[in-house]
């Protein structure tokens, strides 16, 4: 009899170790989430949600038991790994009010171009985590080094077909197969589809990043040409009467130039500086130029939704999983104000001092059409750094260098860096002027430091934006300026303790534009607010340009559909009923117009394109063929 207990006690302990560490998994996860809908210590009331949360993990650590052996092993690295991407989540939530989730592991690609550098920027200082974290390492070592299998490595199968088993149901989760969708329901669970933080705080980080994950699973977006056709019927009046009204502007060719500029807004709209004049040449410039206020599909960072948005003109509403669009773009033609400017004559050529692999620039400028990219390793070497970047300076010098006198029209499209966060380091700065600046009472040492960082930049890009408009005045060549922000700095507590003067919160708030006419021989400035994907078809427009269909629709329908563009999280406006009709189809023309089959569509209403007057001079790019808008 005795003999038969002791087998018997060591098959129990073999499950009941397992066991006992998946339940400390579970409320690990939860404790180390800390978002109150899965919190540790309060497992009772919703035991589901606290292990969904924590079922990825859970999988993992069966998957490495299988292979090692070794429990303690197994869940000690899983608890490790589990760690680090609620950790990461945690800063992102800090910094950009947004948990982490799926198209930020697409992140992982780009530390080797740049990312590192200014992802690592925002990791903590204290020594405590990463002494933490070596602790953990130094634990996993230990447990495999001295802890015995917990069973033999000959199974007759069983092992192989557990970890086949295992393998296949993490791949498929990871993968988003639609089937998983039946754990993550989001009527069970629920689900908070236009707040991802709110979502979180809710269900969990783990479980948010899934149920973002499987929202779309298994759904392929199809463009309707008979519902697109039907709709450009219902504004052909309207169509033809804006690009009659555009073609009446018979203005000489101009250079154009972009500069969207790093986290730029005013900070007079943040209660307690509402009488702080901190952008004096963009407010005294305003008075002879069109200016608004920019809707921008991003907060804190993202720049390139922004930035998508400026050169396509589409808009990122209507690709709901397009989080980081250059990264997710097919290669190959995409449509856009580049490829219009290309059909024209124009030289085009994108100016970035920061490595141009970052963010997939150099593949998306090329589909985009940029004949150059001038990067970081093309400046000259001793250009300035202001913080942890280029200054805003040296890229004004830049902007200079590509325009000329002589050869075809120029499109220059600058993006600068100098006020990109995190606003904590004070490298390459006068201190004693960044200390100088004045900031509201009520936040705390580190929110001061943070704001007065932001603003020593900001002002800088302000100084630079009447630099350069005034060196383009001087200029011989017809030339158009827009500058504008790509999304407002990630200043939470900010935000958070002082708000703003219209009421809103920091996911709703806009940032400004304003084009500026060098030699004021364009049409009569206008002043309104606009989102980031109408900005090309206005910017057409005023250079004289008004052959794009496509282009003209955004202005025409635009302006019903403005406030629509915000950053992901941010709660929705209201819709009107013109809002309400025109949306959905605007949608399915854009999807369209992606997929590069709207032309056939609008050919109704294409003016005979003009010759280009010169040839354009060979770039990096130039092997590719100077394809138009349709293409």
């Amino acid at each position: 009899m005795f003999r038969n207990v002791s087998p018997l006690r060591d098959r129990m302990s073999r499950v009941v170790l397992p066991l006992l560490l998946a339940v400390a998994f579970v409320l690990y996860t939860g404790f180390v989430d800390g978002n109150p809908g899965v919190a540790a210590d309060h497992w009772w009331d919703r035991p589901g949600h606290l292990v969904v949360n924590a079922f990825p993990g859970l999988l993992t650590a069966g998957l490495l038991l299988v292979l090692t052996r070794r429990a303690w092993l197994s869940f000690g690295l899983a608890f490790l790994a589990q760690g680090v991407v609620l950790a990461v989540s945690a800063i992102k939530m800090k910094n950009l009010g947004s948990p982490l989730l799926p198209a930020d592991f697409r992140m992982v690609g780009q530390l080797k171009n740049g990312g590192l550098h200014l992802l690592g920027g925002y990791l903590p200082a204290n020594p405590l985590p990463y002494l933490a974290i070596i602790a953990a390492i130094a634990l996993v070592v230990m447990a495999a080094r001295v802890e015995p299998p917990l069973f033999a490595r000959r199974t007759h199968g069983r092992r192989l077909v557990s970890g086949i088993a295992l393998f296949a149901l993490i791949a498929t989760l990871f993968a988003g197969v639609p089937a998983w969708s039946t754990m993550y329901d989001k009527n069970r669970l629920g689900m908070q589809p236009w707040s991802a933080a709110a979502n979180a705080g809710d269900n969990g980080v783990v479980t948010t990043i899934m149920q973002f994950r499987l929202q779309n699973a298994g759904k392929k977006a199809r463009p309707d040409p008979t519902s697109a056709a039907q709709f450009l019927a219902s504004t052909d009046g309207a169509l033809r009467e804006h690009m009659a009204a555009a073609a009446a502007n018979p203005r000489q060719t101009p250079d154009i130039v972009v500069v969207q500029s790093e986290s730029f807004f005013d900070p007079s709209v943040i209660r307690g500086m509402e009488h702080d004049d901190l952008a004096p040449n963009l407010h005294r410039l305003a008075e002879h130029a069109s200016v608004g206020r920019l809707h921008v599909p991003t907060f804190g960072g993202g720049t390139i939704r922004t930035e998508f948005e400026v050169l396509t003109g589409l808009s990122l509403r209507y690709f709901p999983s397009m989080q980081f669009p250059y990264l997710q773009m097919s290669s190959g033609v995409m449509p856009g104000m580049v490829r219009t400017l290309r059909s024209h004559g124009y030289e085009t050529i994108a100016v970035h001092g920061n490595d141009p692999g970052f963010w997939n620039r150099t593949s998306a400028f090329r589909s985009l059409g940029f004949d150059r990219f001038v990067s970081q390793a093309d400046f000259p070497r001793d250009a300035p750094r202001s913080g942890e970047y280029m200054a805003d300076s040296a890229m004004t010098d830049e902007i200079m260098r590509q325009l000329k006198n002589d050869g075809p029209p120029r499109f220059v499209f600058a993006i600068s860096m100098e006020a990109h966060g995190p606003y904590d380091k004070s490298a390459n700065i006068d201190t004693a002027e960044r200390d100088a600046i004045a900031v509201p009472d009520g936040l705390s040492d580190a929110a001061k430091m943070q704001l007065r960082n932001y603003i020593y930049h900001m002002r800088r890009a302000d100084a630079e934006l009447g630099r350069l408009a005034e060196q383009l005045k001087q200029r011989e060549r017809p030339t158009l300026l827009l500058f504008y922000g790509d999304h407002l700095p990630a200043l939470v507590e900010a935000y958070d303790k002082l708000g703003f003067t219209d009421g809103g919160n920091m996911l709703t708030q806009t940032v400004p534009y304003i084009l500026i006419d060098a030699h004021g021989d364009g049409p009569a400035p206008q002043r309104d607010d606009v989102a980031a994907w109408m900005l090309p078809g206005r910017l057409l427009e005023r250079a004289g340009i008004h052959d794009d269909p496509y282009f003209a629709l955004t202005q025409v329908m635009g302006p019903h559909l403005a406030a629509l563009t915000h950053a992901p999280d941010a709660p929705s406006p209201p819709e009107d009923d013109i809002a309400r009709h025109t949306d959905g189809p605007m949608g399915n023309i854009a999807l369209l117009r992606m997929k590069r089959k709207l032309d056939p569509l609008v050919a109704q209403y294409l003016a005979p394109p003009a010759a280009p007057a010169t040839a354009r001079p060979a770039g990096i790019f130039a092997d590719e063929p100077a394809v138009g808008a349709g293409q």
